[in-house]
């Protein structure tokens, strides 16, 4: 006598999975997030096979008609995945405007053939690396523009000569974006890294603050520790208020990304991270001191449980030197003070050193 289909144990097991998968759809905010995965993201590529970061994107004209401009596809249709990164040969800026003829003054940039689905801000502290940055715009520009974004670069630059305090010029750039525009996501990248897939979107996961860079070269294209979170990282501006944004006490680099890493576990958020295929970056040296692969080898003694909703976003001071918008970007130059001096050293420690 054969069962009932409610009777059968094959039957019942598929409705106890089905019911799981449901769950777990509405938990993650609806079947887009959960499929976003399988539809979007391409398998394994490889690697030695890559293309110019401007292939194709001559395809992308103006619009004849503004009123009646479609909104972008949800998928770029020039995607190509592994990109070809060099950085043998200086680009000028000449070349860079030349071959980037629709990003407006201030390194602002709209699709000129549709209209744009999600809007980016680009922060990118930096001092003194003029060289690195005009590697960074040849290939950054043209890979925003490959995902169909709205975006903005702004230059945050430390001026003087004290010690560079990056996490204090992120804070600086997040407030001043958030004055231009309500942007969609603040995108908070390093001068010296540059992303080789097109694929790698430089868009924010809705939930959480998400880890771009998850497979550097200098780092063996892999993570150092579970927390790593140095580099390039996306997060909403909802994310980073919440968390009260980075600390502005890390002078001179160095634990600012694993204090941010744990004030997202503090502020009862988690990391995700882009997968390892697609978050590759090449960084740059170019004959320039960097203390990034050095520091990156284990995560940094902290104090952020007893400090993080004091220092941060709501006790950010500066001043703004100068805001000019470049045609490649747009450049804020402050002035973000001295780092208190520590008080003298007793006869004791003089001698213990």
């Amino acid at each position: 006598m054969s069962l009932s289909r409610v009777e059968n144990p094959c039957f019942l097991l598929f409705l106890v999975i089905f019911q799981a998968i449901f769950i777990l759809i509405l938990y993650r905010g609806g079947a887009s997030s959960v499929f976003r995965g399988f539809l979007d993201v391409p398998q394994p590529l490889d690697y030695s096979k890559t293309e110019d970061v401007y292939t194709n994107l001559s395809l992308f004209v103006r619009a004849p008609d503004k009123e009646t401009m479609p909104y972008c596809t949800p998928h770029s249709p020039i995607f190509v995945g592994p990109l070809t990164i060099t950085f043998n040969t200086l680009p000028t800026e000449r070349t860079i405007i030349s071959k980037n003829p629709y990003v407006q003054l201030g390194g602002l940039y709209s699709p000129p053939h549709c209209l744009a689905r999600y809007k980016t801000a680009i922060i990118v502290p930096h001092r003194n690396r003029e060289k690195q940055l005009r590697h960074l715009l040849y290939y950054l520009h043209p890979f925003l523009q490959r995902q169909q974004l709205q975006y903005r670069i702004y230059l945050i630059h430390q001026a003087g000569s004290g010690p560079f305090n990056q996490a204090k010029l992120l804070n600086i750039g997040v407030r001043e974006a958030m004055k231009d525009d309500d942007w969609d996501c603040l995108l908070l990248h390093n001068v010296n890294l540059v992303p080789e897939n097109d694929y790698n979107l430089y868009v924010c996961d809705e939930h959480y603050p998400k880890h771009m860079s998850s497979a550097i070269d200098k780092l063996q294209y892999s993570l150092p520790y579970w927390s790593f979170f140095g580099g390039v990282s996306a997060l909403t501006p909802e994310h980073y208020m919440k968390m009260n944004g980075f600390s502005n006490t890390y002078w001179d680099r160095g634990g600012e990304h694993d204090d941010i890493a744990e004030r997202i576990r503090l502020a009862g958020m988690k990391i995700v991270r882009t997968p390892l295929h697609l978050g590759r970056y090449k960084m740059m040296d170019l004959g320039q001191i960097s203390g990034f692969a050095e520091n990156a080898k284990k995560p940094a003694v902290l104090h952020t449980r007893t400090t993080w909703k004091d220092d941060g976003m709501n006790s950010l001071e500066f001043k703004v030197l100068a805001k000019q918008q470049h045609p490649l970007y747009t450049n804020i130059s402050v002035d973000i003070g001295d780092p208190p001096m520590l008080p003298p050293l007793s006869k004791t420690q003089e001698n213990k050193g």
